[in-house]
């Protein structure tokens, strides 16, 4: 906890920023050895300004330590450089936060095929569609579906992955203890019972206009990849996929009606390089050989006949607006309300489709003993039902 509080104090340090940061520790080797630096020793550092230096010499810890004790009164984790559960992939990028504030269980994001799905936070229902028919089929082949929470794509994208019976992870504008929209805190509650949500920013800290484009830099360093589900030509969708090519990630776009200005992103993404999407198989077969203890194609199968016509044919996964309707979405609200966080998660794990007891284990990380109590209570409570061979499903066949 000792050295925790000086990390903590390198992330906090208003005038360094992340970059700043970054150098201060790379030059100094740890927070503590720059906290105690004296002038001197700042001062043979270049980069480092006089405003920045004055606010290092306050050794002032009282911020830090505030900081830590929102954390445990909230129950969230700081993650750190110095952890190695720090995901390298992060590491890499330019810039990378220092600290990571986490509620949730955290992936083995080095050894995921993680993608990060994103788009506009108006979407229109072609673009739902299109969210939720790629995060769903995508997660159930075993990719890890990484975005932001925002309404619109991001939150449909999230949705899709919980449907799947698969964690997913969200990386917040703002403290990680602060559902943001509001309107999406039952959406942040699944997420953090089955997966994380994540940000740079401490406890408590605003939703500030500034943060989410900082933000997008993370979503991008996550993953292996990005895909714009819909996107205007101004939007926090394209700063996301403009640092995923800075960073060396695959960039991926859905193309769209070329009349909606939700499209025109997307639209010239692909006219610049960004590889088009008409299907859950063209992400897939990108990484497949890369991750084959991880991804299972074969189960990323169209839901029906005319969507398996559509991937045949080799059209977009989904159809404008007026040829389709965005496809149904069972309202889990009432079935998880008062739930603790394991029945929660188990729940969650077998909303998409029947799973066999060991698939819920591997998806919620929980023990065997656990799974089988929570299994029980559900099963008592009469929100979830056994299938022969040790498989479970939502009451009523529900998915």
């Amino acid at each position: 906890m000792a050295a925790l509080k000086y990390w903590v104090w390198l992330s906090a340090l208003r005038s360094l920023g992340a970059a700043g940061a970054f150098l201060a520790a790379e030059q100094f080797g740890t927070p503590e050895n720059l906290f105690f630096a004296d002038e001197e020793a700042l001062r043979a550092v270049p980069e480092l300004s006089a405003p920045q230096r004055a606010e290092i010499l306050r050794h002032d810890l009282d911020p830090a330590e505030r900081i830590l004790e929102q954390c445990s009164l909230a129950g969230l984790r700081v993650l750190t450089w110095q952890d190695a559960d720090y995901p390298e992939r992060l590491k890499n990028i330019h810039a990378p936060p220092c600290t990571l504030y986490l509620k949730g269980r955290l992936p083995v994001f080095d050894e995921e095929a993680a993608l990060t799905v994103v788009g506009s936070r108006r979407a229109t229902p072609y673009g739902v569609q299109a969210a939720e028919r790629l995060s769903y089929a995508l997660a159930r082949a075993g990719m890890l579906i990484v975005s932001g929470l925002a309404r619109g794509v991001d939150a449909h994208a999230h949705r899709a992955a919980l449907r799947a019976g698969a964690p997913t992870v969200a990386v917040l504008g703002c403290g990680a203890d602060t559902p943001y929209p509001a309107e999406n805190r039952a959406l942040y509650e699944d997420i953090a019972a089955v997966g994380a949500v994540m940000s740079e920013y401490p406890p408590g800290a605003p939703p500030l206009a500034a943060h989410f484009p900082a933000r997008n830099r993370i979503l991008s360093g996550l993953s292996l990849g990005v895909v714009v589900v819909e996107a205007p030509l101004r939007s926090g969708a394209l700063i996301t996929a403009f640092h995923a090519l800075e960073q060396g990630r695959d960039v991926f776009a859905v193309p769209g009606n070329i009349d909606v200005p939700e499209s025109a992103g997307c639209n010239r993404l692909i006219r610049e390089g960004a590889q088009l999407v008409t299907g859950p198989e063209d992400i897939l077969t990108e990484y497949a050989a890369l991750y084959p203890h991880k991804l299972r194609p074969q189960r990323a199968a169209p839901a029906d006949a005319a969507e398996a016509a559509q991937a045949k044919d080799g059209a977009p996964v989904a159809r404008p607006a007026e040829a389709e309707p965005a496809p149904q979405v069972t309202d889990l609200g009432p079935m998880l309300a008062d739930l603790d966080g394991d029945a929660r998660a188990v729940l969650l794990a077998v909303a998409g489709a029947p799973r066999h007891v060991d698939e819920i284990v591997e998806a919620t990380g929980l023990s065997a003993a656990h799974v089988l109590r929570a299994l029980t209570v559900l099963e008592l409570q009469g929100r979830a039902e056994s299938l022969p061979g040790k498989r479970f499903r939502l009451a009523g066949g529900r998915t």
